[in-house]
């Protein structure tokens, strides 16, 4: 089995049953029980993080982290609980900085954890350090505003937002 065709088991918030969840497919994934929709959360590395965070149908919120990072473990079950409240909005792909050496370098990660927030593709928001679950939710939150109006101005023929918007 290769890392894109990977599973993580996710425990249904809602039914508790638990669900293999692939690191890579088309959708969303939904409890095979109750068929709410579960939390996405997956690992990617150097071979599989185009497939599994570049070309996933939604947004994504990369985790870079390391293992030897005190930071990196503090903030890794708030971004969980992230996923897990935004469960269908968003996918969290974790990425061991160690094990991803290309992908450090191409994203230039001089501190961990750095987060990104990618979608379609593109780096869209981007934060060196832990933070509280309210902090990262407004920072997602406010990323995707900014992207829904830009994608809204371009197809309007303008630039979209406010000069403040693109500050």
């Amino acid at each position: 089995m290769s890392a894109v065709d990977a599973t993580r088991v996710i425990r249904c918030p809602n039914c508790g049953r638990k669900n293999r969840v692939p690191a890579a497919a088309s959708g969303r994934p939904r409890c095979a029980n109750c068929h709410q929709t579960l939390p996405w959360i997956a690992d990617a590395l150097d071979d599989t993080f185009a497939e599994i965070a570049e070309q996933a149908d939604l947004p994504v919120i990369v985790d870079m982290w390391a293992t030897w990072c005190g930071p990196c473990r503090m903030v890794s079950p708030v971004l969980e609980e992230l996923a897990a409240e935004r469960a269908g909005e968003v996918k969290l792909v974790k990425v061991d900085v160690d094990r991803a050496p290309l992908l450090s370098s191409r994203f230039t990660v001089q501190a961990v954890p750095t987060l990104m927030i990618i979608d379609h593709g593109e780096v869209i928001a981007r934060q060196a350090g832990a933070a509280p679950v309210a902090v990262l939710r407004r920072w997602f939150d406010d990323a995707m505003l900014r992207q829904r109006r830009a994608r809204k101005g371009a197809r309007d023929g303008g630039e979209g937002g406010t000069p403040h918007d693109r500050s």
